[in-house]
């Protein structure tokens, strides 16, 4: 089955997005805080513009959702299309040069995501999804190459009879996912940053990522597009399905699941 339309632009997006990203990264920054006194840096807003200019070619005329754009209080009026993204998810590991640190791109429809790409660039991680076409995939993508790295067809997996490995984020751990952990059948606990705990879970390699304590719909959109592609769920905590467009763009607590 062919390529969703705006696949290969995002993808293109998000690695030119990583390029710049690394080479900050390499050179040194300064760290500034927004209004909500999270970290933001040159990167950040590099990396936006690179993916604003390239969606506007791709995609003219619809909305985007974009992180900085929105503290800066450019927020489009938006339909039942629309873009989310993230130029720099992770900010704090990014500022901490642990590297797990993405680049979230997702396209919106109807409240669902249907295309999403999240690329850690430090890591040469690359996950994507096409929901309607069922096809998850990630490579091995380096910044210095102009040609995409081959893929490899991702898909959640049964979990063990072993127990459940659950991932959790290393900077925004609340007290709520600890207790929630507490209740679970878990076997393995792996900590990690930015939209790579649904990479986890959608490559087979976890099984469950709670998240109970504030998110941004950019933070989740493009994961949770790559998660529900290789067939898992994104779920609140009384059952019904993670959606987009809410007022505010804010999350409530939600539990990313392989489903199985």
């Amino acid at each position: 089955m062919p390529d969703h339309p705006l696949l290969q632009p995002l993808l293109a997006a998000a690695i030119d997005a990583g390029r710049v990203i690394c080479d900050i990264y390499s050179r040194g920054f300064e760290v500034q805080r927004k209004q909500d006194k999270s970290p933001v840096t040159a990167a950040d807003h590099a990396a936006e513009a690179i993916i604003l200019e390239a969606l506007a070619q791709a995609a003219p005329g619809v909305p985007v959702v974009a992180e900085e754009e929105v503290a800066a209080g450019r927020i489009p009026v938006i339909g039942d299309r629309f873009f989310l993204v993230d130029p720099l998810d992770g900010t704090r590991e990014f500022v901490a040069r642990r590297g797990e640190f993405t680049v979230n791109i997702a396209l919106i429809e109807h409240g669902e995501p249907v295309l999403g790409v999240v690329y850690a660039p430090a890591n040469s991680k690359l996950f994507a999804g096409d929901v309607a076409n069922a096809n998850a995939f990630r490579s091995a993508q380096r910044t210095e190459r102009p040609e995409l790295a081959p893929r490899e067809s991702i898909h959640v997996r049964d979990v063990p009879a072993s127990g459940i490995t659950a991932v959790a984020s290393r900077s925004h751990r609340t007290p709520e996912t600890d207790a929630f952990l507490a209740r679970t059948r878990v076997s393995d606990l792996v900590s990690v940053g930015s939209s790579l705990k649904f990479g986890l879970v959608a490559a087979g390699e976890a099984d469950l990522y709670p998240r109970l304590g504030p998110t941004m719909e950019w933070d989740t959109a493009a994961g949770h597009a790559v998660l529900a592609a290789a067939g898992g769920k994104v779920s609140t905590l009384d059952g019904a399905p993670l959606r987009y467009g809410k007022p505010g763009f804010r999350n409530p607590s939600f539990i990313a699941s392989s489903g199985r």
